[in-house]
Parts: C-alpha cells; sequence; structure tokens
C-alpha cells in the first residue's frame, strides 16, 4: 500500500514511517524538508516537500495512495509563516481536500488527547481541524494523542535537558501537574493497525501511555537515572505562562514553550470513565511509563554542525608518538578502551553509563559550570573513532580521533572537531570561557594519549584553528548529517539502553 504521511520528520512521523516500512507500505513524505529527511528509510520513501499551509503546494501529494497520516501540525506559533490557523487549521483543510480529489480511501488525522479539555490557542486549533475531518467524504479515524515520548519530543525529552544542564530547574508550582505520556514506537504501531483495521472508520480514538504521572514524578527519576540534585525553583503558574508567551512573542526559545505550559496546566490524561483505545480497542499492551523514562535517557538525538549559531568552527589539535613501540591501530584499541581515563573530565557521570567507545554507544560527561551532557559515537574504524554531540550539549558539533603511522615508529594522534554553539547562551558562554577550556580539555588529552603509550617527554601539542565561511563550511555539515542518517540507517533505533542501563516547535 501506498501510504501519504504528512510532517514525517517530527518523532510522531519517524516512529510511524519506521513502523510503516517495517510492514512493507510504501510512504511519500510530505513536509517541508522531506528531501532530506526520507534519506533515512532509503528506497521505501519518497519525498514530497510541500507546505501544508499552501494548497498550491501539496497539489498531487496524495496522487496514487490509498491513504493518509496527516501528522504535521505545530504546538507553539512563529507568525507570520507558523500559526495555528494556518498551519492546524487551514494545513488539515488543504491536506482533507487533497485526499478527497485523489479518492483516498483511509485518512488518519493526528489530534490532542486534550482537545476536549483544554482552552488554550492550540487545542481550539486541533478541535476546529476534528470537524473538518469529520465533515469530509474520507473514511477517517481521528487519534486524540497524548504527550509523547521520543527522542527530541516536546515535553518529556525537555525535562530530561533540564535535569541534566540546569543547576536549577523551573516548575510550576511543585511539578503537580498530571500527564499520561505514550512511546512513540506505540504510536507509530497504532497508525499502522489503524491503517489495516476496518472497526476504526469513523470512529475517535484516544491512546495513551499505561501511566498517569506528575512533573514533579518524571523530574525525581531523571534525577535518579542521572545522579544529580538539581534545586527546583517554584514558579505561580501566570508567571510560567506569562513568561514563556513573552520568549515566543520575542522569538526566543525557551526549555518549555507557552502551549507546552497551558497544555500541562489543562491536563493531558484520561479522566474517570475514559478507555484507552491503545490497549482496549487495538490490543496494545504498553511497557509501565517509569521503564520508557530511563529508556529515553540515552536516545536523545544528535546536534549537528548546522543546527548550531554564529560561524562554523573548525578545530585541530594533534601530537606525533615517538618511542612507545605500538601501532596507530594499538593506540586506537587502548583509546578506545580507556577514554574514561584518558579525558580530563569526569566521562562516567552517571549510573550505569557507558565508558567505552564502540559503535553507536552514548556516553554521558560531567562539564565544570554544565552539568551533565552527552554525546554518542557515530563511527569506528580502523584508524579513527567519530562522536556528535547530542541536544543539552553546548555545542553542535563532531569530534573525530583519528590515529596515522608516520615514518619510522611515529604515530600522529589528531582530535578533530566541527562546531558551532548549540544556542546564543552557549555562544556568549564560549566567547567568554568556553573556547579556553575546551582548548586545555583537548590539550591534555592529546598529552595523556602520549604518557600513556608510554613516552616520558611528549613533543608540545599542536593547534590549529578555523573559522569558516558558508560556502567552506557547507560540504562539512552535509559530512556531518551523511554521517549520523548512516548511522539511523543502520538500525540506530536499537541503540536505547535497556530498562534498568544505561525552526519552529513541530509537534510531530
Amino acid at each position: 500500500m501506498k501510504i501519504l504521511v504528512t510532517g514525517g520528520s517530527g518523532v510522531i512521523g519517524t516512529a510511524t514511517v519506521t513502523e510503516l516500512v517495517g510492514r512493507g507500505h510504501l510512504i511519500r513524505l510530505l513536509a517541508r524538508g522531506a528531501a532530506e529527511a526520507h534519506t533515512e528509510w532509503q528506497t521505501s520513501v519518497e519525498p514530497f516537500a510541500a507546505d501544508v499551509g499552501e494548497a498550491s503546494s501539496i497539489h498531487g501529494a496524495a496522487e496514487g495512495c490509498a491513504a493518509v497520516i496527516h501528522v504535521s501540525g505545530v504546538v507553539a506559533e512563529s507568525p507570520p509563516e507558523v500559526t495555528f490557523d494556518r498551519i492546524n487549521v487551514t494545513g488539515t483543510t488543504n491536506v482533507v481536500r487533497e485526499a478527497e480529489r485523489a479518492r483516498v480511501r483511509r485518512f488518519i488525522f493526528v489530534s490532542s488527547l486534550g482537545v476536549e479539555h483544554g482552552e488554550s490557542a492550540y487545542h481550539r486549533s486541533k478541535s476546529k481541524a476534528e470537524e473538518i475531518v469529520r465533515g469530509s467524504s474520507l473514511g477517517w479515524t481521528i487519534a486524540r494523542v497524548g504527550a509523547v515520548m521520543g527522542a527530541g519530543d516536546e515535553t518529556v525529552s525537555v525535562l530530561l535537558q533540564m535535569v541534566r544542564a540546569l543547576p536549577v530547574v523551573p516548575v510550576i508550582g511543585y511539578g503537580g501537574q498530571q500527564f499520561q505520556p505514550i512511546w512513540h514506537e506505540d504510536i507509530g504501531w497504532a497508525f499502522a493497525e489503524c491503517l489495516e483495521r476496518d472497526d476504526v472508520t469513523g470512529r475517535t480514538l484516544s491512546l495513551t501511555g499505561p501511566d498517569i504521572i506528575t512533573v514533579r514524578e518524571v523530574l525525581d527519576l531523571f534525577s535518579t537515572v542521572t545522579d544529580r540534585s538539581t534545586m527546583r525553583l517554584p514558579l505561580p503558574a501566570f508567571v510560567a505562562r506569562a513568561g514563556s508567551a513573552l520568549a515566543d512573542a520575542a522569538g526566543i526559545r525557551t526549555p518549555v514553550s507557552a502551549a507546552t505550559v497551558q497544555m500541562l496546566l489543562e491536563g493531558s490524561y484520561l479522566r474517570d470513565g475514559e478507555s484507552n483505545d491503545l490497549t482496549e480497542r487495538l490490543g496494545r499492551q504498553p511497557v509501565p511509563t517509569r521503564d520508557r523514562l530511563v529508556q529515553l535517557a540515552d536516545a536523545l538525538p544528535e546536534q549537528t554542525p548546522d543546527q548550531g549559531v554564529g560561524r562554523l568552527k573548525r578545530r585541530r589539535f594533534r601530537i606525533d608518538i615517538a618511542g612507545s613501540g605500538l601501532r596507530a591501530c594499538d593506540l586506537l584499541d587502548r583509546f578506545t578502551t580507556r577514554f574514561a581515563d584518558l579525558v580530563p573530565f569526569e566521562a562516567v557521570a552517571e549510573p550505569g553509563a557507558r565508558s567505552r567507545l564502540e559503535p553507536n554507544a552514548t556516553l554521558t560527561f560531567e562539564l565544570p559550570a554544565r552539568g551533565h551532557v552527552q554525546v554518542r559515537v557515530e563511527a569506528l574504524d580502523e584508524h579513527s573513532v567519530t562522536i556528535a554531540t547530542i541536544e543539552g550539549h553546548p555545542l553542535a558539533g563532531i569530534i573525530r580521533f583519528r590515529f596515522d603511522d608516520r615514518a619510522g615508529d611515529v604515530v600522529r594522534f589528531a582530535i578533530d572537531i566541527i562546531e558551532r554553539p548549540a544556542t546564543r547562551f552557549d555562544q556568549v558562554a564560549m566567547v567568554l570561557i568556553g573556547t579556553a577550556a575546551q582548548a586545555r580539555t583537548w590539550k591534555q588529552t592529546a598529552e595523556n594519549v602520549a604518557a600513556d603509550a608510554g613516552v616520558q617527554s611528549p613533543p608540545e601539542v599542536a593547534v590549529e584553528s578555523w573559522d569558516l565561511d558558508d560556502d567552506d563550511a557547507e560540504p562539512l555539515e552535509e559530512w556531518a548529517r551523511a554521517l549520523i542518517r548512516r548511522g539511523r540507517r543502520e538500525g540506530r533505533s536499537d541503540r536505547v539502553a535497556k530498562p534498568g542501563g544505561r525552526q519552529g516547535r513541530s509537534e510531530r
């Protein structure tokens, strides 16, 4: 079956496309960044770059498709292009009309669990969109989805990043807001089931996880998982709402958007007497929420250099190691095994965290004045190991550690970095203290590698640095993106730890 999926590059969309491809379906992916996003699935996914808010741009998107899953939506506005009315309401009208024109048989619309109870502008827009779908001639199913847990989601992942990175975590009141999150893979499975069943046509389903949990309980669990006892700053609801709204209006990205604050206050969970159709109608028995929260701790996505701010920088730290009697491959093996001992910072910062550099491993560090940050091993070959920073790290970048045999018995060890600050705040911090601290860190690492090889008096570490213009930055950025895409294609979805181990805000 060929299926049109709109907004397939977000957390829900990615899980949905992955599930459908796994079941043998062909996908047409409609998104502004579809040309890049579709490469994670290669030949099973056809990109269709378009804007749902513009009817002419999506004409032909549903041609030849038997079904449409309309995921695309926003939870926060960034006028004039990204508004609830333009994307959630008008966008739904456009996709419904395109599906009707193409005589699509099945139509699944992704709504919000709190739409019946919520009074926020977001929930009102979703309510209007539901009525548009119900009034269509399509064989529709409306899926009201709870807050989604998955790498890079807009709520739970943000709470994890705050626990790791901030000395003080702001909370609304004392964090007693209840919500009922659902794991992203459960959503992907549910949508695929809906396409293949006839008993959900013309129905509105509530799809959510098994447990109601509070923000405070999530923070407590993340504090245990990360071994970080951060202070919490209670804020009155009106202060949290107003502060986030002002930041949104000014275009400043805050940990939690005004829309997310409002949804937490309204409560995104099943009330007494309401059934969870994930289990009761579709028959899925989800894993307990607390176990999924532990899995999420190692599943946040990478930050590629193009996602940062400011000019792209390239730095290199290199040292020639002579007289050790070891070859480059031997030193690389020692480095990947003893990484935690060779870097001058705490590299096993959380209980159960990994310390060896191996493919797809996620490692957690503790940086002074920053808290816990993570990197992921993207590639390991006979000469080098390459890691990428993960959401919450102060840098968006790639670091490659390389060992090369030179003339005689010399092995050259080089640390190559391409990076941008992750946020404006990090950009200022890098200017004030970060660049100097980074230089000390990697120079010390190079010296430690030489000492570990048995060299008594190693030469001075050579340091090179370049600020790159856009033309020079572009090929490096594309290389970084391709590296990460390749890792995802090779089974990155299975990399999360088992339970107990270790351009606006898009909703989907």
